[in-house]
């Protein structure tokens, strides 16, 4: 497994993605993962999973230190008092003692995100997160919360995909030494059967999942939590870092479209 080196963390660069994953079967697909070496699973106090996602990493055989737990904060816990008492209850509910990352999961306009910084350095001070960031936070609204924040912001969780490259982001994120954590790397199954990447992964005797995993995790700084509840492309999608993209096949691979993303996202949304 290849690692993320951000503000001289290390964190694994493939990841499980949980969300919509509940009950037995996220138990099952986290144990999987973490059977077949996945180091590094995301949840959210939004997924009401963390309960599975922590029964699972207690019942493996892989020690807690040796995994990269990330969970997230709800818009409505933004406020410093409720990022404490509600992550405290996220720890309570995953059955361990701390967290590596905790993220702030979606922008809240009516919370300063200095007040939300605070509780995160609080939890930081008293051992319960190691490190605090944010998803969904577009390039200006990142540099507006490092801007106030008490505390280092170690990442940005955001789509990305092909289609959805946040090209600006992604180079702010690189140059202020911060990672950018792809979620839906595989454009809400938009990708699996595309035919730019089932050309070039017969070149290399690899699925387009795995192209397009490999075209992600090729970007400075950028981690990617895919989810599947298939062992065994849970297997196939941390296999892909035994060739390298040439500069040509990543830029084929890039096709910014608003109007793709979005009906990906959307289709996805309404389960079409």
């Amino acid at each position: 497994m290849e690692h993320v080196t951000v503000q001289g963390v290390e964190v694994p660069a493939v990841g499980l993605g949980t969300w919509q994953l509940t009950g037995e079967e996220c138990y099952e697909t986290v144990s999987n993962a973490l059977d077949l070496g996945y180091r590094h699973i995301d949840t959210a106090q939004m997924y009401e999973n963390e309960e599975q996602v922590g029964r699972a990493l207690a019942d493996s055989d892989v020690d807690r230190e040796d995994v990269w737990i990330t969970t997230k904060v709800t818009p409505g816990n933004a406020r410093r008092d409720d990022v404490v008492e509600s992550t405290e209850e996220s720890l309570d509910r995953l059955g361990i003692d701390y967290v590596d990352l905790l993220l702030l999961h979606w922008p809240n306009p009516l919370v300063s995100f200095r007040d939300t910084a605070r509780g995160m350095a609080e939890l930081r001070d008293d051992g319960q997160i190691r490190h605090a960031g944010v998803s969904n936070f577009r390039r200006w609204r990142l540099r507006r919360a490092r801007e106030k924040s008490t505390i280092p912001i170690l990442a940005d969780q955001v789509r990305f995909h092909p289609f959805y490259t946040h090209g600006a982001l992604r180079e702010y994120c690189a140059k202020v030494d911060t990672m950018l954590t792809a979620y839906s790397p595989l454009a809400h199954g938009g990708l699996l059967d595309d035919p730019v990447l089932t050309e070039i992964g017969e070149r290399y005797d690899k699925t387009p999942v795995q192209v397009a995993l490999r075209w992600v995790t090729g970007f400075e700084n950028v981690a990617t939590i895919p989810k599947t509840t298939s062992r065994e492309h849970l297997a196939q999608n941390i296999d892909i870092f035994d060739f390298e993209l040439s500069e040509s096949e990543r830029d084929r691979i890039a096709r910014p479209s608003y109007l793709k993303s979005t009906g990906l996202f959307l289709r996805n949304e309404m389960g079409i």
